[in-house]
């Protein structure tokens, strides 16, 4: 069962991912839809801080593909796939690894064609009149969380 949200600005966006971080655990993954300049690295960067240090610098790993971070219980990695070619690419990538000792944030996953972690929350975000639209949709072990926000 998908949620809608509405967020009014980069502030709320940002309040989201620290709010998805509360309910992230080890093999979770967070898979981030929507157009260039949508907020989902915003998001991504709450999230991050929220689970690290709040002046952790995260800049979009557009072009390293893939960033670490030391979580304060488990590490996580942000993934940006917008440049990967062909889904094999990201095998390369270390996502399984990701997922096996931590969890992972993935923008672009569309670009993982149909191989992606059973464990998800699916995060599309729009633009609108009033500012961002998020639908959260759960699979696997995010069905029935409860997701404080």
């Amino acid at each position: 069962m998908s949620v809608d949200i509405s967020l009014a600005d980069a502030g709320a966006t940002e309040a989201l991912g620290q709010a998805l971080a509360r309910a992230l655990q080890p093999g979770d993954a967070i898979c981030l839809r929507g157009p260039l300049g949508a907020g989902k690295t915003t998001l991504a960067r709450g999230l991050i801080r929220a689970l690290t240090d709040p002046d952790e610098d995260v800049p979009s790993p557009t072009f390293t593909l893939a960033q670490l971070y030391e979580g304060r219980t488990f590490p996580i990695v942000h993934f940006d796939l917008y440049r990967l070619e062909r889904a094999s690419e990201a095998e390369e990538l270390g996502l399984d690894e990701a997922l096996d000792e931590g969890a992972a944030l993935i923008e672009w996953p569309e670009r993982l064609g149909g191989r992606l972690p059973p464990d998800r929350l699916d995060i599309e975000i729009t633009l609108d009149a009033e500012g961002r639209r998020a639908r959260l949709t759960p699979h696997g072990a995010w069905k029935g969380r409860p997701l404080d926000y």
